[in-house]
C-alpha cells in the first residue's frame, strides 16, 4: 500500500521550470507597471535603470524656470520609439566618433566680407547652391562677417568635438532649462552651449544666476556664449536663426548635433535620442511633423493669421517665388516624408553633406525672407540636388521627449516684453499679386488648386 510522503518544503518549489516561468511574468508585470506608469507613453527604453544624474542646477524661486507649461492631450502613439541601453549606446557613439574622426566634411564655404552675415544674395544667385555636386564649389553659408563671441568661447565651441546641444535665447524671450534623464557618462560625450545677448545676460545677472565679474558662465550644464548682437541683425529671431542652421561651422568637429528652442525642456539624455532617431534609422537628421499642417501653404497662412509676420506682403512674395520656382504641395508622390512641414523646435543632425548643405541652403532663404524656418523647409528638401535623408518623426514622440513652456510675459525688470517688429501694424498684401500681366491668376494658383483637391499634379 502507498504512503504518504511528507515535506516541509512547498512542492511548487521543486519545479525549476515554474520557478523560473514566475519569475518572468513578475518581471514582465513590473516593466509593464513601470512602462505605463512613466510619464512616457510613446518610447521604450530597454532598461528603465538607466544611471541617471541627480539635479543638476538649482534655481532662485524667483526665476521661475518652470512657470507655464503648455499642456498636452494626446494619448495615443502610432509611432512608438525605442532606446537601447544606455551603455551600449555610449559605445555606439563613441565607435562613431572613431569612425568619423577623420572627416571634416568636404564643403567647401564661400568667404569674404558682406554687410550681412550671410550675403543676401539673389533668388537666382541662392537658388545656383541648389545644383551643388561638385564639392570643389563653394557654398555660400554665412560667415561673410566674423560671429561675435570671445577668444575664450570660440576655442571651447571647437573643441567640442562629439555631440553638441544647442540653444538660444535673445532678447531674454525665454528661460534657461536644465535637461533631465541625463545618464552618468552623458557630461563627458556631450557639451551643452546656450547663446545670449546683452539683454537676457543681465537677466541672468538680476536673478543672481551668473557674476557680473565673470568673463566665462556656466549654469548648470550649459556654457552660456554671449553674442554681440550689434554686428549681426536688428531681429533678435534671425540671431537665433545662426546656431540653429550653421552649428555645423560654429562647431566644425562636432560630428553630431541637437538643436533645442529655449521654450523646449528636454526630458531623455541626447544620446539616447540621437542614437534612436538618427544613427539607427541612417539619416541625416531627424525632426518632428508638425502637429496641425501638411501643405507650407497652410503654414504661410497661419503666419498671417495669427500675425506672426507682419509684413503680409513679403510672406506672400516669398510664397510667389517658390510656386514660380517649382514648390508643390504635399502628396502621396512625396513619401517616405509624410508632411511638408516640420516643428523645429527639435532638430538632431548628423554632420555631412547632406544635412550641411541643407542646413546652409535654408539659412540662405531665412536670410532673403524672414525667420520662419518652416516656409523654406519643403522647398529646400525638395529642390536641392544633393539629396538629404530626413526622418520626420511623430508629433507624439516630440510631446514625449519634450515639454513646451510658453515664452517669457515680462523681461527679468518686471516691465512688458514687446515684440521686435519694424511696423506694429500688419502690412497687407497688396491685391495686384493675385495677378500676373494683368491677368488672374497668382503663381501659387496651381499649388492651392492642387492642395484643396480641385486638379491632380500630374
Amino acid at each position: 500500500m502507498g504512503r504518504l510522503i511528507t515535506t516541509t518544503k512547498p512542492l511548487i518549489l521543486y519545479s525549476k521550470l515554474l520557478c523560473f516561468s514566475l519569475l518572468y511574468l513578475f518581471t514582465t508585470l513590473f516593466l509593464a507597471l513601470y512602462t505605463t506608469l512613466s510619464h512616457s507613453k510613446c518610447f521604450f527604453r530597454s532598461s528603465p535603470f538607466d544611471p541617471l544624474q541627480n539635479s543638476l542646477f538649482s534655481y532662485p524661486s524667483s526665476y521661475g524656470e518652470h512657470k507655464y507649461a503648455v499642456p498636452t492631450s494626446r494619448s495615443t502613439c502610432s509611432s512608438p520609439v525605442f532606446f537601447s541601453d544606455y551603455w551600449d549606446v555610449v559605445k555606439e557613439i563613441k565607435s562613431f566618433r572613431k569612425t568619423n574622426r577623420a572627416y571634416s566634411g568636404p564643403l567647401r564655404y564661400v568667404k569674404g566680407n558682406a554687410d550681412t552675415f550671410g550675403g543676401n544674395l539673389s533668388t537666382l544667385a541662392r537658388f545656383s547652391y541648389f545644383n551643388h555636386q561638385n564639392h570643389n564649389d563653394e557654398v555660400l553659408c554665412g560667415f561673410l562677417k566674423k560671429f561675435p563671441v570671445s577668444d575664450s568661447d570660440r576655442i571651447a565651441m571647437e573643441q567640442c568635438d562629439s555631440v553638441v546641444v544647442v540653444s538660444a535665447i535673445f532678447n531674454d524671450h525665454d528661460k534657461i532649462r536644465q535637461p533631465k534623464g541625463l545618464g552618468s557618462y552623458t557630461l563627458h560625450e556631450v557639451c551643452f552651449f546656450m547663446f545670449v545677448d546683452d539683454v537676457t545676460l543681465k537677466g541672468l545677472q538680476h536673478h543672481g544666476l551668473i557674476s557680473i565679474n565673470s568673463t566665462e558662465y556656466n549654469i548648470g550644464v550649459w556654457r552660456i556664449v554671449k553674442v554681440a548682437k550689434e554686428n549681426l541683425y536688428q531681429n533678435p529671431a534671425m540671431n537665433g536663426v545662426i546656431p540653429k542652421y550653421l552649428v555645423h561651422r560654429l562647431f566644425p568637429n562636432s560630428q553630431l548635433s541637437i538643436w533645442v528652442d529655449a521654450k523646449m525642456q528636454l526630458m531623455v539624455d541626447p544620446l539616447l535620442l540621437i542614437h534612436s532617431l538618427v544613427i539607427s534609422d541612417d539619416v541625416d537628421m531627424a525632426i518632428s511633423k508638425h502637429p496641425y499642417y501638411v501643405h507650407t501653404m497652410e503654414e504661410a497662412m497661419a503666419t498671417a493669421r495669427w500675425k506672426k509676420l507682419l509684413d503680409v506682403n513679403a510672406l506672400k512674395m516669398q510664397m510667389e517665388t517658390y510656386c514660380e520656382n517649382g514648390l508643390q504641395p504635399w502628396t502621396p508622390k512625396k513619401q517616405p516624408y509624410e508632411s511638408d512641414v516640420p516643428d523645429s523646435a527639435l532638430i538632431l543632425r548628423r554632420h555631412g553633406v547632406g544635412s550641411n548643405l541643407f542646413s546652409c541652403l535654408i539659412f540662405n532663404e531665412l536670410e532673403a525672407f524672414n525667420p520662419r524656418d518652416q516656409l523654406p523647409f519643403a522647398f529646400v528638401r525638395d529642390k536641392m540636388k544633393q539629396k538629404v535623408k530626413i526622418n520626420m518623426f511623430e508629433v507624439e514622440v516630440f510631446e514625449q521627449v519634450t515639454v513646451e513652456y510658453r515664452h517669457n510675459l515680462k523681461s527679468s525688470d518686471g516691465t512688458t516684453l514687446k515684440k521686435v517688429s519694424s511696423s506694429g501694424r500688419t502690412k497687407r498684401a497688396h491685391p495686384d499679386l493675385l495677378y500676373v500681366n494683368g491677368s488672374c491668376c497668382s503663381k501659387c494658383q496651381k499649388y492651392l488648386s492642387i492642395m484643396w483637391g480641385e486638379s491632380s499634379n500630374d
